[in-house]
């Protein structure tokens, strides 16, 4: 009979097996690990996008200078919703304002490399830009709402 331990150890196998053949290694190692997960210290603009599934997105950003110095995500959505936001974040930093609404679920998408995302989970990456999107349009709706300086 096989111990615990070794049933538990399978059982991780089979998942990890699972996900490597739905997301492709680096989309392995992207929810194994999720870098940029969190809200970094020094963020100072945030969006959120929900999808008709129920996942919320949420994009945080630090902006100096027009610029991305730093990005995080959360979710309380599947692997699929923390891949994709943790890849909108990593594309986010270092970009200037102006060039973010270039990145899209396309976007996301490609970078995350092949395959990806199933294909039932493949909105993730569009509710992931569109929290992007929504995070530099709370910058720009500050800046906006900012008197001229003479």
């Amino acid at each position: 009979m096989p111990s615990l331990d070794d049933i538990v150890r399978e059982l991780q196998d089979k998942i990890n097996e699972e996900t490597i053949e739905a997301y492709g290694q680096a989309g392995f190692e992207r929810w194994r690990n999720q870098p940029y997960r969190g809200e970094p210290s020094g963020a100072n603009y945030e969006g959120a996008s929900t999808g008709g599934c129920g996942d919320t997105i949420w994009i945080y950003l630090q902006i100096e200078d027009d610029t991305v110095v730093d990005a995080g995500f959360a979710t309380d959505g599947c692997g699929s919703s923390a891949i994709s936001g943790s890849m909108a974040a990593e594309l986010a930093v270092g970009k200037r304002c102006e060039d973010l609404a270039a990145i899209t679920g396309e976007t996301v998408l490609e970078g995350l490399g092949g395959p990806g995302l199933p294909e039932d989970d493949r909105h993730c990456a569009w509710l992931a830009a569109n929290a992007l999107l929504e995070a530099v349009g709370s910058y720009y709706r500050q800046m906006a709402a900012r008197p001229e300086q003479d």
